[in-house]
């Protein structure tokens, strides 16, 4: 659906900072955004598996905007918070001078009824704004747009976690210069150490 609307040879790979910054401040604030290809979707009756053709996809990750709700209960199962909140900092190069622009929480997808559900490899970053940062409600009455409280957007990032060797790692992490130094040596034996 979303993805239709794209140029040849567009990728989508946004930092989480891209994220809030480029796009949820934008929708809470009303604000125009190019290119606008994340779609508006109320994911909780879709299983993950279902999200193809409804969300925006880049590779084998999932991104649309929905509502921030506490029950995340769909036809098959239910997200699952990790009680791991992640503060999303600036990236400014210096520390005192940076701030939360954002909060990243942690889902895992349960197949069947709470709480004995079955867990599953389906994984969701939901992004949001921090509490007192939002504008939105003063914005959505001088709009006209009374009844909708849009502060509680959130960005959600879908995929499923693969536990295979195949070079495919979905927890964007990336190895610093020495770790791929390390990991690329052969024969540990050949090396020689300054004493």
């Amino acid at each position: 659906m979303a993805d239709n609307n794209l140029p040849p040879g567009f990728r989508f790979y946004p930092t989480d900072e891209e994220l809030v910054v480029h796009f949820l401040h934008r929708k809470d604030g009303f604000l125009p955004f190019h290119p606008d290809v994340i779609p508006d979707l109320d994911v909780y009756p879709y299983n993950p598996w279902e999200l193809e053709g409804k969300a925006l996809c880049e590779g084998s990750k999932w991104y649309y905007y929905s509502r921030k709700m506490q029950n995340r209960v769909t036809e098959s199962g239910y997200w699952q918070a990790m009680e791991m909140d992640e503060p999303i900092m600036s990236s400014s190069s210096s520390s005192s001078s940076r701030k939360i622009l954002g909060m990243k929480n942690y889902y895992v997808f349960y197949l069947g009824e709470p709480p004995a559900g079955v867990w599953t490899s389906w994984i969701m970053h939901e992004y949001r704004l921090p509490d007192s940062g939002s504008t939105s409600k003063s914005s959505s009455r001088k709009r006209g747009h009374p009844k909708l409280d849009y502060s509680k957007w959130v960005i959600c990032k879908v995929y499923e976690q693969k536990n295979d060797d195949d070079g495919g790692d979905e927890n964007d992490t990336e190895l610093s210069c020495l770790d791929e130094v390390f990991l690329s040596m052969d024969d540990f034996d050949e090396i020689s150490l300054p004493n």
